[in-house]
């Protein structure tokens, strides 16, 4: 796995995200198109090494559609930037729950899912982008860990290690355990940390700039708790996300 290419999040309207995601914390617009297949308009914004999809669903009665009306907004699902044809054909040999036997077209590039039972209950795309796209765009915070909640935390870490190959990434003991991906990492904790959820819970970013960045959600309103160099966003301000943004760059 290259990196995390996206964490994707499933919004009730584009434009009310762009007014958070896009004008509130500065992430610049990759692309933006509407997906026939996925019955969705999708958008790319640049997030550092990395990107958030805002996924907002064309028909009620689509899987992203049912996915809004039963959870509401929030984190949908979790892409890696890999070689995905060989991938598949790896995963296929294992026998590994798959949505896409074949890549299709996608935002990101050729992508296929995988089904949530195989991956601890986290939805995983796997993207290979265009061999010529362009740069990604400077943007004021990077991606530095997504949290995942589970029961087992031990038993998810290792389920994604098996199936993708991820680093552990050392920590100071206790039940959580981090994997590398590619300046990222995955952040496996227990889930009565998390409110019982299991499954994505939660974004962590660095901000380039981190008093602009207060400036920013000030002028914005958004109800968030502050500590020393960090701020956490209540998911009411940020499209049922929890967004965890700090000052410095922590391993």
């Amino acid at each position: 796995m290259r990196r995390i290419h996206h964490a994707g999040i499933v919004v009730k309207s584009l434009e009310a995200a762009y007014g958070f995601y896009r004008d509130t914390l500065g992430l610049p617009l990759v692309k933006e198109a509407t997906i026939v297949d996925q019955g969705v308009r999708a958008a790319l914004l640049a997030a550092g090494e990395t990107e958030i999809e805002l996924l907002e669903p064309l028909d009620p009665a689509n899987g992203v559609g049912r996915f809004l009306s039963k959870r509401g907004e929030g984190l949908h699902h979790l892409c890696f930037e890999t070689d995905v044809d060989r991938m598949l054909s790896r995963l296929k040999d294992r026998r590994v729950e798959l949505l896409d036997t074949v890549p299709r077209a996608g935002l990101a590039g050729r992508v296929a899912f995988l089904h949530p039972r195989a991956c601890g209950g986290v939805l995983v795309e796997l993207a290979t982008p265009p061999v010529e796209g362009p740069p990604a765009p400077l943007a004021p915070l990077d991606l530095k860990r997504l949290v995942i909640g589970s029961r087992e935390p031990r038993r998810t870490a290792d389920l994604f290690q098996s199936l993708f190959g991820l680093p552990e990434v050392a920590m100071n003991g206790g039940p959580r355990t981090m994997l590398g991906v590619g300046r990222g990492a995955l952040l496996v904790v227990p889930a009565d940390e998390v409110g019982g959820t299991e499954g994505m819970v939660a974004l962590s970013l660095v901000a380039n700039d981190f008093d602009q960045l207060i400036d920013r959600c000030d002028r914005a309103k958004l109800r968030c708790l502050r500590g020393t160099g960090e701020i956490t966003i209540e998911p009411t301000s940020s499209h049922g996300v929890h967004l965890h943004i700090s000052r410095y760059r922590f391993p």
